[in-house]
């Protein structure tokens, strides 16, 4: 039979005795020190010497760092199997993408009827097997929006809830000896899974034959499916590898639970038979192993114009195709749906690179920059193009407590953010929701909670590491690479990919939060009056208000921070923009930053699947001209969310040229959500005349207009001119496309 060319694997296969029921543990722990690539348990619930397999799994998978870790294999007819698509799903989230699924259809039915379990004949158990893997994988089908049905005559499903996805491609192994098994894994499984002492000679050939033969029956690629095999420690290394060259093993777990064999094995025998393995594929031309197999059924949904097999080796592995089931986590952002052709999913700073040199070879395609899925005008998403998702850059350090200086990675939220300063009285202003990831705002702008006191994100920031279009890591600075630093505080998504920034954080305790309903029935009145006492107001006061369209009756919702711990300041500070109206409802809280940061934030997986309509407007004030054209836009029901938030105080503070960002003498920031249908343009169109600027983050229009609008004048012609110093072709062009020449339009 033919070498598959599966990359070599090394595990072990512990007994999970529960007397001591510390040894199992110990014993993972030292197969993972050792340097095996997996560890396994038997699972016989009905055996009381031995422990829970699930649970040891779990205990072991929070003991362990890097070792995968699978029950070898666990008994599909005592465990549920949409319970159990759940529970192997959640342990691969917790560990990170160590969990495999070994699975067997029973076997010792006594033993299993008398746990009160079925007493199905082994055919039965086939066919209930069978039933059980469609189950679990319709429910890691997170991208699916239907509920799951499968009607089994042994399992079945009615409407289950899909979800959730784990946080890897999770392979079902099977063990299994009997032609059906082997015929039903070739259809439907992803691992073959034996034990040697169990066979007779000539039986891998023979079952390589079965599995083969059905796999290419089912329209499979026989080579998707991994041969495992479990065999004595007393096995030699030329054993081993005749194995793998002739029978296609490529997993060899070591049965035995004695930790000096285990060490023999890791450092003695492993290395011969990866040796003796990689001279036989050298001279037999065997192809370089794949780091990873994908099912026939996984590649037809591959998309067109993309070089998949050309992904480079770092970023394969962990790379998200439609057909994975980590796709959901790319189908759906805060308020847009995507459908990306191919999610790279770097580590390291190197592998950044890779990504974008392999994103330059795929210029034609989209190409989005993903930190945590929530940018209103969802531009982190495409569709058919390529994502680079920098969420494993979520380091938050802080460097020097006394002065304030921290290092905070791209994928971090800014929650998690608020909440690692907090303990040090440290804070970032950033935004207004915590679960915005840090890479798109602060390179942005980020108005936040402080912008009055201390200004904008991007004003915080010291330097910035970059990894340019050319591949290139850089660092910017006020004193190295000036120019892109410039660039990266208000444009820095047409530069490059933010890895990791620096940021000077602020001392702050604990403040006042007040969400305050006014009666603005009298909207434009409203308007001039909240302009007015906000830009009165002391720097200490940072807040926004929401209105909503059409109706008799029309409510606006304030909601404002003031930095004081003090009740009776905080009082104070409050009440002139507290009598701007009359006020409906009312409530005032002591909060920490992190506190407030976490109000509103869902851990709920992201639904959206439209198309957000959204357009944005810098403002000085906020005059009794806008605020008629204003209260007029929502009077006709065009917009239906409508917020204005304060900027102005230490935000203007800032020179102008100082960064990208150039529109510093704005006290509010305007923006506005509706549809094509609900004449939004239109009446927008009215409210422009009364406009500096707009800030990116809250307008989908990324046409030449709105760019042209989106910075001064002077600043756009220096951001063109870096953009033909730093990304001549225009790689990085889908959020507010700078083109290096004024003629070109956005891609």
């Amino acid at each position: 039979m033919p070498d598959y060319g599966h990359p070599l694997r090394f595990g072990t296969f512990i007994t999970p005795t529960n007397s001591p029921a510390e040894r199992p543990v110990e014993l993972a722990v030292l197969s993972e020190q050792l340097g095996f690539d997996l560890v396994t348990f038997q699972d016989h619930p009905y055996q009381p010497r031995f422990s829970d397999t699930w649970t040891l799994l779990t205990w072991v998978a929070a003991t362990t760092e890097r070792i995968h870790l699978s029950g070898n294999v666990l008994n599909s007819a005592l465990r549920p199997p949409a319970v159990l698509a759940r529970s192997a799903a959640s342990l691969d989230l917790l560990s990170h993408g160590r969990f495999e699924l070994g699975l067997g259809a029973g076997g010792f039915w006594d033993a299993i009827a008398a746990m009160g379990g079925p007493a199905w004949t082994p055919g039965q158990g086939v066919d209930a097997l069978a039933e059980a893997i469609e189950i679990i994988r319709g429910i890691w089908d997170a991208a699916e929006r239907r509920p799951l049905r499968v009607a089994g005559s042994r399992w079945h499903v009615d409407g289950a809830k899909r979800g959730p996805a784990p946080a890897h491609e999770i392979p079902i192994w099977i063990g299994a000896l009997k032609p059906r098994m082997l015929r039903l894994i070739g259809r439907v499984g992803d691992g073959w899974l034996p034990s040697l002492p169990y066979l007779q000679p000539g039986d891998l050939q023979r079952g390589n034959a079965t599995i083969d033969a059905a796999a290419t029956a089912a329209g499979r690629d026989p080579g998707e499916i991994v041969r495992l095999l479990n065999v004595s420690p007393q096995s030699t290394a030329e054993e081993l590898v005749r194995y793998a060259l002739e029978d296609g093993v490529s997993t060899f777990i070591f049965m035995g639970d004695d930790p000096d064999t285990l060490r023999f094995l890791a450092g003695e025998l492993v290395p011969q038979v990866r040796e003796g393995v990689a001279a036989g594929r050298a001279q037999a031309g065997t192809p370089a192993a794949s780091a990873r197999t994908r099912s026939s059924a996984a590649r037809a949904k591959r998309m067109p114009g993309i070089d998949y097999d050309g992904v480079p080796a770092s970023l394969a592995q962990r790379a998200v195709e439609p057909g994975d089931v980590a796709y959901a986590r790319y189908t759906s952002g805060y308020l847009r749906g995507g459908a990306p052709g191919l999610v790279l999913r770097p580590q390291t700073v190197a592998e950044v690179a890779d990504a974008v040199d392999f994103a330059g070879r795929h210029r034609e395609l989209p190409l989005g920059i993903f930190s945590a899925g929530h940018g209103l005008s969802g531009r982190s998403l495409n569709r058919g193009g390529l994502v680079i998702d920098v969420g494993a850059f979520d380091d938050i350090e802080v460097l020097d407590g006394a002065s304030g200086r921290v290092r905070v990675g791209p994928g971090a939220r800014w929650l998690d953010v608020a909440r690692a300063l907090a303990p040090h009285g440290l804070a970032i202003t950033s935004g207004d929701y915590g679960g915005v990831g840090v890479g798109g705002l602060a390179t942005a702008g980020g108005v936040g909670w402080f912008a009055r006191e201390h200004g904008l994100t991007i004003d915080h920031l010291r330097s910035v590491d970059v990894v340019l279009a050319s591949g290139e890591h850089v660092r910017a600075a006020a004193d190295e690479n000036p120019e892109l630093f410039w660039a990266m505080r208000g444009a820095g998504a047409n530069f490059g990919v933010a890895v990791s920034f620096e940021f000077q954080a602020q001392r702050v305790g604990r403040l006042g939060f007040a969400q305050l309903a006014f009666d603005a029935s009298d909207t434009a009145g409203f308007l001039t009056r909240w302009g007015a006492a906000v830009e009165a107001s002391d720097r200490r006061v940072t807040g926004s208000v929401i209105l909503s369209g059409g109706g008799r009756a029309r409510y606006a919702q304030a909601l404002i921070a003031v930095d004081s711990d003090d009740p009776d300041t905080i009082v104070e500070l409050l009440q002139p923009i507290a009598g701007v109206a009359p006020l409906v409802d009312q409530s005032v809280a002591l909060a920490t930053y992190d506190q407030v940061m976490a109000a509103f934030v869902s851990d709920e997986p992201q639904q959206a699947q439209g198309e957000p309509h959204s357009h944005s407007g810098l403002i000085e004030h906020l005059t009794p001209a806008f605020a008629a054209d204003a209260a007029a836009l929502l009077d006709a029901g065009a917009s239906y969310f409508f917020q204005l938030r304060a900027v102005g105080g230490a935000v203007a503070d800032v020179p102008a040229e100082a960064t990208a960002y150039g529109w510093r003498g704005a006290n509010f920031s305007v923006a506005a959500f509706g549809t094509r249908s609900s004449g939004l343009d239109e009446w927008w169109r009215r409210l422009e005349p009364h406009f500096a600027g707009l800030y990116l983050s809250f307008e989908t229009d990324t046409g030449p207009d709105a760019l042209a609008r989106a910075f001064p004048a002077g600043h756009l012609a220096r951001l063109r001119e870096l953009k033909r110093r730093y990304d001549p072709s225009g790689l990085f062009r889908d959020n507010f496309f700078i083109a290096p020449t004024a003629s070109e339009r956005a891609a």
